[in-house]
């Protein structure tokens, strides 16, 4: 599989903004989540985040709350996640990123999660809830570390200089740029003043920018051109296979991934 790195360097090479997907493990099937994740392979996206699904996903918004919970009712576990990291590591070349809440690493052991998501074929860990501050308890970034995995920063409108220094001073990879103040969510429009909050970051970091949270159209996917370098779609791809009749959905999430793609 590819590195998060070397993904990233074949983005700059084609001089383009890179995408991101985002999928539920189980939603609506475990089955399902496979199929969508090929489909999304298929489109030409460059990263997809595989979230873990959680019993209260506090940054998300309804589409993926409930996404979250029919996977929980369904019975879909973090071994269950592991599993499906595992099958698609083998069969694609593209990076591939677990995204969870910690409560759920932190069950299950954090030195033992990160051993565990690293064997399993993920390059990288993206978790909102757990700040910086709590890393002298938890060993959070140096368990990822430990064993080869992208702890990937998160920053948002709301981050000051001091945050966004003690931040970016830990990052690798990318940084994880939150669009707006608020939870996930398809949005008719961007915030206006995000370019000028990826500017700031800038100052502080050389480090690619993924920008996530409301990115739902290609019209939004090219205004951060030349801003950023990883547009991150998430609610939408579920939004577009709820949708549609029943027997197309995993069409039509990938007819709708390869027109963003197409304009990046």
């Amino acid at each position: 599989m590819t590195s998060i790195k070397n993904q990233l360097a074949k983005i700059k090479a084609e001089n383009r903004l890179g995408l991101m997907t985002h999928l539920v493990v189980g939603y609506p099937s475990l089955d399902q989540s496979r199929e969508l994740a090929l489909a999304m392979v298929e489109a030409k996206v460059d990263f997809i985040e595989l979230q873990i699904p959680f019993s209260d996903p506090m940054a998300d918004g309804s589409t993926l709350m409930r996404a979250n919970q029919i996977a929980l009712e369904n019975g879909a576990t973090v071994r269950d996640a592991l599993d499906l990291m595992r099958d698609l590591s083998s069969q694609v070349k593209i990076p591939l990123i677990f995204m969870t809440y910690f409560n759920i690493i932190f069950r299950f052991g954090t030195d033992k999660f990160c051993a565990e998501a690293a064997s399993s074929g993920a390059t990288g860990l993206i978790v909102p809830d757990i700040p910086l501050d709590e890393e002298p308890q938890e060993h959070f970034i140096s368990a990822a570390q430990r064993h080869g995995l992208t702890a990937i920063r998160l920053l948002s409108p709301v981050s000051n200089e001091r945050r966004i220094r003690l931040n970016t001073d830990l990052a690798k990879d990318f940084i994880y740029f939150v669009s707006r103040k608020g939870i996930t969510g398809a949005q008719s429009k961007l915030d206006p003043q995000l370019q000028d909050h990826l500017k700031i970051v800038k100052k502080f970091s050389n480090l690619p920018l993924a920008v996530g949270f409301g990115i739902s159209s290609p019209d939004q996917v090219l205004a951060l051109k030349g801003h950023a370098e990883i547009a991150v779609i998430g609610s939408e791809a579920v939004n577009v296979y709820d949708k549609v009749e029943k027997g197309s959905e995993i069409k039509a999430v990938r007819d709708f991934l390869a027109g963003i793609v197409a304009v990046l």
